[in-house]
C-alpha cells in the first residue's frame, strides 16, 4: 500500500457530520438548506460543515444555491448515494493505518513487518468500502426517522 493511501486529507468525523447533513437534505420538503441551519440542527460548527459540504459538492452529491434561497440540496436521489461513495469523495484519513505503519522500523523486520501491515490495511480498507456500499443515504434516513424521540419533524419548516 502507498503511504499517501493511508493518510487522507480530511479527519473520520467528517464522515460522520457528512452523513448527518445528507440525512437531513435527503427529506422529503427540503429543496434547499443553509449551512447555518443545517449546523444548527446538527449543533455543530458552521464553518466546519461548509467545509465539508464544499468537498461534498465538489464530488458530485450536493449542489449550491446562491442568494436568499440559497444552501445545499441533493444532486441525486438520496438511494443511490452510497456510504461508499461519501467516504470515498471525503478522502477520510485511517489512522488505523498510519498508526500501524508508524510503529515499524527501516531494519529488515520493520520493512517486512511494514509490507505484511500494508497487506492487512489493503484488506481492511476493501472490506470497509465492501460494507459502506451495502448502506445508502436513503436508507439511513429512513432509520434516523424511525428513531423513537427524535425530532426530525423539525426539519418540516426547513429549507422551504
Amino acid at each position: 500500500m502507498k503511504p499517501e493511501k493511508c493518510v487522507g486529507s480530511h479527519h473520520p468525523k467528517w464522515f460522520g457530520l457528512a452523513l448527518q447533513a445528507l440525512v437531513i437534505l435527503s427529506k422529503d420538503r427540503v429543496q434547499t438548506c443553509p449551512s447555518a441551519e443545517l449546523a444548527t440542527y446538527m449543533q455543530s460548527e458552521a464553518t466546519l460543515l461548509r467545509r465539508i459540504l464544499a468537498i461534498l459538492a465538489k464530488g458530485g452529491i450536493l449542489e449550491t444555491r446562491e442568494g436568499r434561497d440559497g444552501g445545499y440540496r441533493l444532486r441525486k436521489d438520496p438511494y443511490s448515494i452510497t456510504l461508499a461513495e461519501v467516504f470515498t469523495v471525503l478522502q477520510v484519513g485511517d489512522p488505523l493505518c498510519l498508526g500501524i505503519k508508524e510503529t515499524t522500523g527501516t531494519h529488515a523486520f520493520g520493512q517486512n513487518m511494514q509490507s505484511i501491515f500494508c497487506e492487512l490495511t489493503t484488506e481492511m480498507d476493501r472490506s470497509l468500502l465492501e460494507v459502506l456500499g451495502r448502506y445508502t443515504v436513503g436508507q439511513i434516513a429512513e432509520r434516523a426517522r424511525d428513531c423513537k424521540g427524535h425530532s426530525f419533524e423539525q426539519l418540516e419548516n426547513m429549507g422551504s
